[in-house]
């Protein structure tokens, strides 16, 4: 059995993986160093959704926060070659695509970690009393991915 890491959607693994993490990376340069938004503090857009500021120290909404980012950043690394594997081996596009998303999202927030010693997250939901962790546009590939990969499990479930 050959270990192999290029397959035939490859291509679209590496294409949205790179899109998510500039996409990431860019938005992050522009909040903290244009828009400024460690000077500006919060930023309601709307009643439900504000800009804020807030180093994430910890794995996954700012859970088990830890100050050993070096860690965080080489199981992101690690997690990736796997997935980047699986992608690899993977025929199916929609697999192929939502592994491309949260490998992307991956990186960029371990650049983060290895840079600032923290992911910077920006985006706040809430409604009253209820307030839903801060998050940043790798956050949102993560969960896409995620999403997309439950999606179709359950679908070849039913085809089974």
């Amino acid at each position: 059995m050959r270990l192999s890491l290029w397959g035939p959607l490859s291509p679209l693994v590496l294409g949205l993986a790179a899109l998510v993490f500039v996409a990431d990376q860019a938005h992050k340069w522009w909040m903290l160093n244009v828009y400024d938004i460690a000077g500006r503090g919060a930023v309601a857009l709307t009643p439900f959704f504000d800009l804020v500021m807030v180093w994430n120290r910890g794995v996954s909404y700012g859970l088990l926060a830890t100050h050993m980012q070096g860690l965080l950043v080489a199981a992101s690394l690690i997690i990736s070659a796997f997935l980047w594997r699986w992608a690899a081996q993977s025929p199916r596009v929609l697999t192929a695509a939502a592994l491309g998303l949260v490998i992307g999202g991956a990186l960029g927030n371990a650049l983060d970690r290895a840079l600032r010693g923290a992911v910077a997250d920006f985006f706040h939901l809430h409604w009253g009393d209820w307030s839903w962790y801060v998050f940043n546009i790798a956050d949102v590939a993560i969960v896409a991915g995620v999403a997309l990969l439950l999606y179709e499990s359950l679908r070849q479930g039913r085809a089974a």
